[in-house]
């Protein structure tokens, strides 16, 4: 196994894992996809049936059990545990109108046209789209968590790696799939947009960001639209820590009040009372 393809399924592991973490630790669903975490389920259902029928190594069996067991894990916490807690209002992505074609799609362009090579590349087809979903509820909603783009990057990377690993296999190996090396170019694709996001306009709104500068107070304001920046995916980052952004307000609440503080006429022991003409008297205690 070369290095890229290591570091890709690592990437993939890790993006899983801190989409548990991010559910189970904040109790709350809200911001993920169900439908696209149902897609993934789906995808690892029909990729790994060969489980039944081949065994290659006891690293590829464990990864394909480990990836199986937590898409189902997730979708059980989305819909079951933290049911109260999911937006479904804001996850309408149609996904019919992904898996209906790729599943005609995977009937059509295939390997060998037998069930289990059948499924396997409908699900190679369904997991270049099924992050669709998320990055439609983000593009909606306008706002992310800072773990949601973490998770989404760590897709991404994923993703990237694999493209470089197929390079590597077709140089040093000879091997070429071209059903896969597609539908990984067409996955690709989509998150360049959101990793533009993510570099440009993410990291510099993450909770560790102590500032009273004009920025940090437009990353602390109301959601953003995605249609006041005319971009499909734009987002702003809400923090994982509301110790930080209290902080922060109380810092420049502090800056902003201290002058008014010091021209009170009256000290702050004494009280004032406003005269005729609109003159200030103190009245001391």
């Amino acid at each position: 196994m070369n290095i890229f393809r290591l570091t890709g399924d690592l990437s993939h592991l890790a993006a899983i894992v801190i989409l548990l973490l991010k559910i189970w630790k904040t109790r709350s669903c809200a911001g993920i996809s169900g439908k696209s975490q149902l897609l993934f389920a789906l995808v690892f259902t029909t990729r790994y049936l060969d489980l039944f029928t081949s065994f290659i190594s006891l690293y590829n069996t464990s990864m394909k059990l480990i990836y199986i067991a937590c898409s189902y894990a997730t979708v059980y916490l989305i819909y079951m545990k933290f049911k109260a807690t999911y937006d479904g209002n804001h996850d309408t992505f149609r996904v019919e109108f992904l898996v209906v074609p790729v599943g005609g799609l995977s009937f059509l362009v295939n390997h060998d046209f037998s069930p289990l090579e059948i499924l396997w590349t409908f699900s190679i087809y369904l997991e270049s789209v099924a992050i669709l979903p998320q990055l439609f509820m983000i593009s909606k909603t306008g706002e992310a968590e800072t773990i949601t783009t973490h998770y989404l990057f760590f897709l991404g990377l994923y993703r990237a790696l694999y493209l470089v690993n197929w390079i590597w296999r077709f140089y040093f190996e000879g091997f070429f799939d071209l059903i896969a090396v597609v539908a990984g170019v067409v996955q690709t694709i989509l998150y360049c947009d959101f990793f533009y996001l993510y570099i440009t306009k993410g990291t510099s709104c993450l909770p560790s960001v102590h500032s009273c500068s004009t920025q940090g107070k437009e990353a602390q304001s109301a959601s953003v639209s995605a249609k006041d920046h005319q971009q499909p995916l734009s987002f702003r980052v809400l923090g994982q820590d509301s110790h930080h952004s209290e902080g922060a307000d109380a810092q420049c609440g502090e800056a902003e009040m201290a002058p008014s503080v010091a021209a009170a006429p009256c000290g702050s022991a004494g009280m004032q009372r406003k005269g005729p003409g609109g003159s200030v008297h103190c009245i001391l205690p």
